[in-house]
């Protein structure tokens, strides 16, 4: 019984309200950082669109910071086991623009 409560006590309940389960998409992040705090904000760029937005900024603790980046090590890692090797574009050049190959919008 004492190990029953001790589970008990350890559960987190995390309510997903339906606006944040449908997610935001981004294909950008900036990551910078100060003595105290990492900020991610997560930018969605747009095909022959001169401005990017940023769509989300994500404030973190070092420590948080820290276990985010090996919580995504794992996950990509059993990813990998998964499905396959993940390809990543050749990293030499820079990300922008980001392989767009839209014709330019004409009216």
């Amino acid at each position: 019984m004492a190990d029953q409560e001790k589970k008990g006590n350890n559960q987190l309940n995390i309510e997903l309200p339906e606006d944040i389960a449908e997610g935001i998409y981004s294909n950008l992040a900036i990551i910078s950082h100060s003595n105290s705090e990492f900020v991610i904000d997560y930018v969605r760029m747009v095909p022959n669109t001169p401005k990017a937005k940023v769509k989300s900024r994500i404030i973190l603790s070092p420590a948080h910071a820290k276990r985010l980046l090996r919580a995504l090590a794992d996950n990509v890692e059993k990813y990998e086991a998964r499905f396959g090797k993940i390809d990543e574009p050749d990293s030499g050049n820079p990300p922008f623009p980001m392989g767009f190959n839209t014709p330019t919008a004409q009216a």
